[in-house]
């Protein structure tokens, strides 16, 4: 089949293209609201965008709280969901006010970082420091209005649980990081393969 994705006329039930751009990593981020308040939520529209230095990016339909306090305050974290922390990480998604702490409602630990100021996920194997570099406003389909904005951070601290390294690696299988494919579905990370480059 072939659909003009502007027009988005596929015919089918649901929108497909979330379940053709799989699997995309969730990015838990905690941020701190100018008068303190602490907020976490997870972006599976996040990733990776460059090293040397290292920068990751999320991005949401309409300006949340997540990207409302990196821009105010200069600063975000990306913990890394996992399997183990599957159910944590789909009750921070839920739609309440910026004056409501995920980590409470969660029953997450907010843990101090080395660099920024707003806490991490304790329990997350992996986290990000970051510090908010720009704002990229993504134009809708009129051309005119802008529904999405990507969020982009220079990573300046990385934290990571030694238990998931092994021989000097990070062994992915350990980590077992939870990924967003379309609809309401994931998929977590069990088994790996290597492939060489040619030449």
């Amino acid at each position: 089949m072939f659909y003009d994705a502007i027009e988005n006329r596929h015919g089918l039930p649901h929108d497909p293209f979330k379940s053709l751009v799989v699997p995309r990593p969730i990015g838990w981020v905690s941020t701190l609201a100018p008068d303190g308040v602490v907020n976490l939520a997870p972006y599976s529209f996040f990733n990776a965008v460059g090293d040397k230095p290292h920068y990751v990016m999320f991005s949401s339909a309409g300006v949340k709280d997540s990207q409302r306090n990196a821009e105010a305050t200069g600063e975000f974290v990306c913990s890394i969901a996992t399997w183990e922390l599957r159910d944590k990480m789909n009750a921070t998604s839920a739609g309440v006010g910026p004056e409501v702490d995920e980590f409470a409602i969660s029953g997450l630990t907010p843990a101090p970082c080395e660099l920024v100021a707003p806490p991490r996920v304790a329990e997350s194997p992996v986290a990000l420091e970051c510090r908010y570099h720009q704002t990229v406003e993504l134009p809708s389909s009129d051309g005119i209005t802008s529904h999405y904005a990507m969020v982009v951070g220079k990573v300046v601290g990385v934290h990571i649980d030694e238990r998931i390294i092994v021989d000097g690696l990070v062994d992915v299988t350990r980590l077992r990081p939870i990924a967003r494919l379309g609809y309401m579905q994931y998929a977590v990370v069990e088994e790996v393969f290597a492939m060489k480059r040619p030449g």
